[in-house]
């Protein structure tokens, strides 16, 4: 009897240990994507955002102190440069592929127009004028036929028919308006709100605020929204952070600190890469950065940064190819664009 008691201790013994090993194994984190670096690529002046081509073969790239973009194909790493109407003034911003119309856009603040490109191939097609402002942004709702271009001098947003290039509405924002994202099928817009740290969302149709999350002194940026658009992750200047945001309550869900500056920010399955400047010389932000900037990777499941890659003088734009294999950012000072691998969990 004292045998038999003494087998069922120790077989007891040895599931619990059991159990406690799986617990532990299934609670161990999950090791991140790995970055390396392939390339370095000179560029011309002020690189500000850059942009994979669907087909990941080349990279676009806009140019703000500097005449026209740059198209850097991926394979051997050849730079053209093209130039838009108007290109000796400069000021070109951000870029946007829309591959079902096989489309490319640019924006250029100083003269407050967007020009429409074929892709691929990059001949030009038209001229749309914002009636904004020193456009930036640019993004696209294929159910709306619709795109959406930040103004950041005249605090609005346009909403332009993409067939007919006019004008549909303007929608009154807050201060400075950067980052923009269709959601509900083109039914709403989200607006980040630089100046004032105001993260605004539209009826399109209306063009009448619906919701409005304040955060004080907050410089808001870039915004990139999940596939089941429950949640929007959100970069934040002046305070450093990077937010997530609960789209069904329309609130600051978390936060999390990263480095100095954050600008661009892409969604990888469960992971957020951060391009990050570093922080502003003391006597003007415009300058080089004292210390290089940072490329950030946060798990979002966690909510943890999980790696950190130093980047070049003040790395701004940033993009991840289609397939999921190529990571690219530009380094704002530096006048280059820097190409990564990315290699996932899976292959580690």
């Amino acid at each position: 009897m004292a045998t038999k008691k003494v087998r069922m201790i120790f077989s007891l013994s040895v599931l619990l240990c059991a159990v406690s090993f799986a617990a532990g194994e299934s609670a161990k984190p999950q090791e991140p994507p790995i970055l390396t670096k392939l390339h370095t690529v000179s560029c011309g002046k002020q690189p500000k955002q850059v942009v994979f081509s669907p087909d990941g073969s080349c990279i676009a790239l806009p140019l703000l102190d500097d005449a026209g973009f740059q198209i850097v194909q991926t394979g051997d790493q050849s730079v053209r440069t093209i130039f838009p109407p108007r290109s000796a003034q400069k000021g070109f911003a951000e870029a946007l592929f829309i591959a079902e119309k096989n489309a490319f856009f640019i924006s250029q603040m100083t003269t407050g127009y967007i020009y429409e490109y074929a892709w691929p191939g990059f001949t030009y097609r038209r001229e749309i004028k914002t009636l904004g402002v020193w456009p930036k942004f640019i993004s696209w709702s294929s159910e709306k036929n619709m795109l959406a271009v930040s103004n950041w001098v005249s605090n609005t947003v346009s909403l332009i028919d993409y067939e007919t290039g006019s004008l549909v509405r303007t929608l009154k924002t807050g201060r400075e308006p950067r980052g923009t994202a269709f959601t509900s099928g083109g039914a709403s817009l989200i607006v980040l709100c630089f100046g004032g740290g105001s993260i605004q969302k539209f009826d399109t149709e209306s063009g009448s605020l619906i919701q409005a999350i304040e955060k004080e002194k907050a410089a808001m940026r870039h915004i990139v929204i999940n596939a089941d658009e429950t949640k929007a992750y959100v970069s934040d200047m002046y305070h450093c952070s990077v937010y997530e945001i609960d789209l069904i309550r329309f609130t600051i869900a978390r936060s999390i600190r990263v480095f100095s500056n954050p600008n661009t920010i892409a969604l990888y399955g469960s992971y957020l890469f951060v391009s990050s400047r570093g922080p502003n010389d003391p006597e003007d932000y415009t300058k080089r950065s004292p210390v290089n900037g940072r490329l950030s990777v946060i798990d979002i499941d966690s909510w943890k940064i999980v790696q950190e890659v130093e980047g070049g003088n003040q790395p701004t734009g940033l993009g991840i190819s289609s397939d999921g294999k190529y990571l690219c950012s530009s380094n704002f000072q530096d006048a280059n664009v820097e190409l990564y691998r990315i290699t996932p969990p899976s292959e580690l």
